[in-house]
């Protein structure tokens, strides 16, 4: 195992045990595991894609300063 992969299992450590599984399904998928068994999704998350494709067809779109707003709320200061 690689020095950077055993750092990001230890950062992985302290979330919580919905996030870890989250990550180790996309572990999963990106080792070629066929088994990884997918994401269920809660009716609201499932109401809100509904949403979003709702939106997008009818071409409404997030603008680029928008899209930019909501990265720089979600990641943490560097």
């Amino acid at each position: 195992m690689t020095k950077l992969l055993e750092q990001a299992l230890e950062a992985v450590r302290v979330l919580s045990a919905d996030e870890q599984d989250d990550i180790a399904r996309v572990i999963l998928q990106l080792a070629g595991n066929e088994d990884a068994a997918p994401a269920e999704l809660s009716p609201e998350e499932r109401k809100a894609i509904d949403k979003s494709k709702t939106a997008a067809a009818r071409g409404e779109f997030a603008s680029d300063e928008q899209v930019r707003a909501v990265w720089a709320h979600a990641l943490p200061s560097r």
